[in-house]
């Protein structure tokens, strides 16, 4: 019967009722999910696992035991130590933007009732790059761990270093280690979790140096991109290479935990490693 006419589903039409932002595309298995169930289900694909970027709110509110949660440094906010051209712009339209003052959240939590400290990197903030403001705010987290007897959990997803602070960005990763040194002597535990993606100074630092490090599956891990590994050695890259399975098979990693089953695994954890 011809009295309805079905639109096509390949219709380029523009319909100019549908609101956007709707609908997200799995990159994986080209699924259409609902930005609503997207989110119920923490931000991976129903239908093939696929793990989507998380903001810093959401992996806290996944990971902390409700209402333990209190944001230190919440202040710090990146200078321009190098007169960089058009910086301060760029990090005011970010702040405007992201509700964010940089590229990581830091506060106090308890998580299975264990205290802990926890560093959760934003990539939605300059590509989660490490600055001044990054690395002293992990920092600080460290040290108030090590006074405070807490554990230590940071969250990465970063770009590398920042190159508009140049030197300084790069100091950041000897900081930061060094406090880490700290934490140890201080018999306190460290674990890491890498997600989508970690790469530059970030992985060459604190990102694999915990005492377990736990990645998302499949997410990117790495120093230099693959493109510039390849042009530099001038040899075929081997399959899935740069990947958290990859890693886990060449030892990098010690575990791939699908977000689910993350909390779960860090007050497992947290309750064999925290000392009584």
């Amino acid at each position: 019967m011809g009295i309805f006419k079905k639109p096509s589903l390949r219709s380029r039409e523009k319909r100019d009722d549908m609101p956007e932002g709707l609908w997200t595309k799995c990159p994986d298995c080209g699924a259409m999910i609902h930005t609503l169930e997207l989110q119920q289900n923490l931000h991976t694909c129903p239908q093939c696992g696929n793990h989507f970027l998380m903001d810093s709110s959401e992996r806290i509110a996944l990971i902390a035991d409700p209402g333990s949660f209190e944001e230190t440094e919440k202040d710090l906010v990146s200078a321009n130590p190098l007169g960089f051209n058009g910086y301060e712009g760029k990090i005011g339209s970010l702040r405007q933007k992201t509700g964010l003052n940089d590229a990581v959240v830091t506060g106090r939590l308890t998580v299975g009732g264990k205290p802990a400290m926890i560093a959760v990197m934003d990539f939605k903030f300059f590509a989660g790059s490490m600055g001044s403001v990054v690395g002293e705010k992990i920092t600080r987290a460290i040290e108030t761990a090590v006074a405070e007897k807490r554990g230590v959990i940071i969250v990465s997803a970063s770009s590398g270093a920042r190159m508009q602070e140049g030197m300084l960005s790069l100091m950041q990763m000897a900081k930061t280690c060094g406090a880490l040194a700290r934490l140890s002597e201080a018999k306190l535990p460290y674990i890491s979790v890498l997600t989508h993606p970690t790469t530059g100074g970030v992985t060459a630092s604190f990102a694999t140096i915990g005492d377990i490090n736990l990645a998302e599956p499949k997410c990117m891990i790495g120093f230099a991109g693959p493109r510039v590994v390849k042009e530099t050695t001038h040899q075929n890259l081997p399959p899935g290479f740069q990947t958290a399975e990859f890693m886990l098979d060449h030892g990098l990693i010690d575990a791939i935990v699908p977000r689910k089953e993350l909390r779960d695994k860090l007050v497992e954890l947290l309750g064999y490693m925290m000392p009584e």
